[in-house]
C-alpha cells in the first residue's frame, strides 16, 4: 500500500507540532516548512521547529518572507506595537491586533508548490476550532476553499489536510499526549523572550489547554 506523503507547515507551536506527529503516524513527512516573516518570536519558533524535526526525523526548510512584515503593522512584527495581554476571560473575538494579511493563504500556496515538486499528496496545516472561530484563515470554510483552489493551481491536485480542524486546544493536547509529542520543545508564544510570556493570546490558549 502506498504511503501518504505530507508537507507540514511547522511554526513550532502546539497545533503544528501535534499535526506533525499525526502526519508522521499516518504516512511520511517529506518536508516541514518554517516561515520567517519577521515575527517577534521567529528565533524561538525556529528553534522549536528544528528540534521537532530532529525528533521526528524529517527535513526542515526555512522560507524567508521579508516582504510580508513590510506590508503589515501587526503586533506580531511591528517593533512599536505591543503584543496585547489577555486572560482566559478576556480572550478576543477579533484577530485585528495580530492579523497578518493573507498569511495562511501564502503559506498554503508555498506548501503546495513544495508538495507538487516533491511528490507529496497533501499539505498539513494546524488549523483548529478555537482559532477558526476568530481567524477566518483558520476556518473549515477556508480549508475547503483553499483545497479547491489547489485543484486548479497544481497538476497533481495537492490536498490541504487539517487533522486538528474540528478540535479545541484541549483535544489537541490530549491527542499530542497520546502520540508522545514532546511539549517541552514547542514555542506557543507570540513574544520572543527567554521563556514564554504566558499572557499573549496564544500563550493563554496553550496554558488553558495544558492545565485542563
Amino acid at each position: 500500500m502506498k504511503s501518504v506523503k505530507y508537507i507540514v507547515l511547522l511554526s513550532g507551536g502546539l497545533d503544528s507540532a501535534v499535526s506533525l506527529a499525526i502526519a508522521s503516524s499516518r504516512g511520511r513527512v517529506v518536508r516541514a516548512l518554517f516561515f520567517d516573516y519577521g515575527q517577534k518570536a521567529r528565533l524561538c519558533e525556529r528553534r522549536a521547529a528544528e528540534a521537532l524535526c530532529r525528533r521526528y526525523k524529517c527535513p526542515l526548510t526555512v522560507i524567508e518572507l521579508p516582504w510580508l512584515c513590510k506590508i503589515t503593522r501587526t503586533a506580531l512584527v511591528a517593533r512599536d506595537a505591543a503584543v496585547p495581554d489577555f486572560t482566559v476571560e478576556t480572550l478576543p473575538d477579533n484577530p485585528k491586533a495580530v492579523w497578518v494579511p493573507n498569511r495562511n493563504g501564502v503559506f498554503v500556496a508555498i506548501g503546495a508548490a513544495f508538495a507538487e515538486s516533491l511528490g507529496a499528496d497533501a499539505v498539513v496545516a494546524g488549523f483548529n476550532r478555537e482559532e477558526g472561530a476568530t481567524f477566518p484563515d483558520n476556518s473549515p470554510a477556508f480549508r475547503k476553499a483553499a483545497e479547491k483552489a489547489l485543484g486548479f493551481s497544481t497538476l497533481t491536485k495537492v490536498r490541504l489536510a487539517a487533522f486538528t480542524q474540528n478540535w479545541d486546544k484541549k483535544r489537541i493536547v490530549r491527542e499530542g499526549r497520546r502520540l508522545g509529542v514532546p511539549f517541552e520543545l514547542v514555542w506557543p508564544c507570540y513574544r520572543g523572550g527567554r521563556k514564554i510570556c504566558g499572557r499573549c493570546e496564544s500563550c493563554v490558549r496553550f496554558r488553558r489547554a495544558m492545565e485542563k
